[in-house]
Formats: C-alpha cells, structure tokens, sequence
C-alpha cells in the first residue's frame, strides 16, 4: 500500500515531533509506541481498520521519528503522551552498599554452556564466567526482588549474552580486549524500575547486553498476581 497517496496528515515543523529531532533514526521502541497508539485510536473508533492496517504498516518500515510522527500527530493519545513522557535517570554506578561483594549466583562454563532463563529469582548480584564457552542470562522473566541487579561477566574466548525486560534500566562498564563489549543503554519511564548494571570485560570474546522486546517487569508481575488469586478462589470454593 501507498501510504504517500493517503490523506496522512502534513507534517509539523521539526520543533513540534515527539522526540524533537525527526532526522533520528527510529527504534523498535519508537515503532512499537506508535503503534500502541494507533492500536487506541482504532479500538477508540478513531481509526477504520483500512486506516489502521495502513499506518501500521507505514510505521514498521518508517525509518526516523519524523517519518513515524506523521501516522499519529491526529490522534489525541500521541501528544498527551508527548507532554507527560518522562524517563528515569538512573545513576551510572551502583550505589554505595546497595550490592553485596560476593555474589548471589555464579553462571560458568568452561568449554560448555551455562544458560539462566525462564522465572527465576534475581539476586543483587550475578557472576558470569564464559572461558572458551557460551554464558546466557536472561532476566526477561525473572522475578526482580531488588531495585539494582550487577551482573560481573567475564569472557575469555567465549560469549556471554545478557537479556533483560525492555521497561528496565540498563547501564555498564567495562572493555574488550581483542573482544566485544556491546551493552545498550535503558532509561526506564518509572523511577522504580530496576535497574541492571553490566561490568565485565571480553578478552578475546564477546560480551552483549540488550533488551528483550515484548519483555515487560509488570506484565510478569500481573501474572504471578493472577495465577496467586486464581489460586485462592479455588481454595475458597471448596
């Protein structure tokens, strides 16, 4: 579909665009906020379903944010958003005291692989060590009982792959030596969100730390929630 033959809205100055630098290359995070919105404005009949489909389409192969404002800057929900999008600062460090010195949870594999996923309890801190091995640890569905969360990893001619929900902080430091080092950078929307701190160097390795899309602290939180009262109103129909 054409989406440049449809009555799209004319585009705003660059001033007025959500991020205010529409010539920046859009995210799958930026993609996946418009479309939440056009999702709203369909179910709020703002939207056809012609119009949805066609947006949404547009959207997912939009490549800046200006490119990606032109499908919602109609709707109410994109500027409200806009006015009240705030993003925690999360401090670059640890602080002070925050997490122990020894770890909660050593992952190692030497010649092998040692994978940590599914739900699982995330202590404060979590060493990884991949020497000629593959390390995962997946904390995309680990159930956070503590706000900051260090994973110390160590690559010697291996991998470690660190994954963690999308609406956490993530920070790092650390290096390679003849390796990679590659951790991407989170801000959360709620200042109490966790935060995961990735200090580690990849000598002669690789080290990698990203956001699992779709991965979301809450939705994992409402889960155990629902499945607890489920739970209880069984006990109480006996």
């Amino acid at each position: 579909m054409d989406l440049q033959k449809q009555d799209l809205p004319t585009p705003t100055p660059p001033a007025a665009t959500a991020s205010g630098a529409p010539g920046l290359r859009a995210s799958d995070a930026d993609r996946d906020r418009v479309a939440d919105i056009l999702r709203e404005a369909l179910a709020e009949g703002r939207l056809t379903a012609d119009e949805h489909a066609e947006r949404v389409e547009g959207a997912l192969t939009a490549k800046t944010v200006g490119e990606l404002d032109v499908f919602i800057q109609d709707l109410p929900a994109a500027h409200a958003r806009r006015e009240t999008a705030t993003y925690a600062v999360a401090p670059n460090r640890p602080a002070a005291g925050a997490v122990p010195v020894d770890p909660d949870e050593n992952v190692v594999a030497v010649f092998s692989s040692a994978v940590r996923k599914g739900r699982w309890r995330a202590g404060r801190r979590i060493h990884a060590y991949a020497i000629f091995g593959s390390v995962e640890i997946d904390l995309s569905e680990a159930l956070f009982e503590y706000q900051q969360v260090l994973v110390k990893a160590i690559s010697i001619f291996g991998s470690i792959e660190i994954r963690v929900p999308e609406n956490v902080s993530l920070r790092s430091t650390g290096g390679g030596v003849l390796g990679n080092f590659e951790v991407d950078t989170l801000d959360a929307a709620d200042p109490q969100a966790p935060v995961v701190y990735v200090d580690g160097w990849a000598v002669l390795g690789n080290i990698e730390g990203r956001a699992r899309r779709g991965k979301l602290v809450a939705d994992i939180l409402d889960r155990v929630q629902r499945k607890v009262d489920k739970g209880l109103r069984k006990h109480l129909d006996r």
